[in-house]
């Protein structure tokens, strides 16, 4: 099934005097917050970088702060969307800016550490087989390096460490456009459909350094629990489905089941909180889940299927 991602302008040949990353930071409605992220950026340690920072239709200030950075430092690049596309679409949008040999999302109410920039580029030039990088905050070898044989099966059956935003990611360029971009249709779960993709399509660096802080706020799309209920289950759906992952049939199989009793549970669960029979009708439809689907997943018992740790 063909997923649908949006970019209007591409960039596929690199600039003589292209720098080295492109900072990525999509905006909406950030006045509190977008020019402390900002300055982290510009504090980097590691200089060679443009920060490009794509607004999507802000109503407040947003725009002007951004602004006013770009009059002092030309590496800061603003540009503004004609129309609101949304969270994904606005950073598939802002990678079709970039020209840098990698790209690394740092969202508007967020900061990346002095070092964190120096870091992330530095250790995928160490790694030149490395596609992408990921924050792995654990006790593992540094700069622990994954095929796609090895990282999709770890993450399903030892732990799920492609969980993970942009924001704790670093992608090459050339890499991001040719696994796809970020899908649409998964809402705030895109994240976690594209690193699937990602990681079964390339090399991927375990990062074990905390690079960046992420802000908690009310105004994140991660606060919006009815659409994490129904988007969660139906971006694994889809990805098991449609995505050439490395794994037998009986282990997709067995996941597939799994996620049923998972969003089985979580939308009963839904309903006994709420009793919105409205609202808990359209999560089971958005998540393309049937009442076959349910009573199969809730009584999923089978032991997990030998190939996973």
């Amino acid at each position: 099934m063909g997923m649908p991602y949006l970019f209007t302008t591409v960039f596929m040949m690199d600039k003589k005097d292209a720098p080295l990353v492109s900072v990525l930071m999509t905006a909406y409605n950030r006045q509190d917050f977008i020019a402390e992220a900002i300055d982290s950026v510009l504090a980097s340690t590691f200089t060679d970088f443009e920060l490009i920072i794509v607004d999507d239709g802000s109503s407040d200030d947003t725009v002007r702060i951004a602004r006013e950075f770009e009059r002092k430092d030309r590496r800061v690049k603003v540009f503004v969307n004609g129309q609101n596309l949304g969270d994904y679409p606005n950073r598939n949008q802002a990678a079709a800016y970039a020209t840098g040999k990698y790209l690394k999302y740092v969202d508007s109410d967020d900061t990346i550490f002095p070092d964190g920039l120096r870091y992330c580029v530095l250790s995928m030039a160490e790694n030149p087989s490395a596609e992408w990088g990921i924050i792995y905050p654990a006790k593992i070898p540094r700069q622990t390096l994954m095929s796609p044989a090895e990282s999709i099966p770890y993450h399903f059956f030892t732990f799920p460490f492609l969980h993970c935003g942009p924001g704790g990611t670093i992608l090459k360029r050339d890499f991001f456009f040719r696994a796809g971009g970020f899908p649409v249709l998964y809402g705030p779960a895109n994240d976690m459909y594209f690193n699937l993709q990602a990681a079964a399509k390339g090399n991927v660096l375990l990062l074990q350094d905390i690079f960046y802080g992420y802000r908690v706020h009310p105004m994140q799309e991660q606060t919006n629990q009815f659409s994490y209920l129904y988007n969660y289950s139906k971006y694994l759906k889809d990805a098991l489905e449609n995505l050439e992952l490395p794994l037998t049939s009986k282990q997709i199989n067995w996941l597939q089941l799994k996620r049923q009793r998972r969003f089985a549970v979580n939308i009963s669960r839904y309903f006994l909180k709420t009793w919105n029979i409205g609202k808990t009708r359209m999560a089971i439809e958005k998540a393309d889940f049937s009442w076959r689907d349910y009573f199969t997943g809730i009584f999923h018992l089978a032991a997990k299927p030998s190939g996973g740790n």
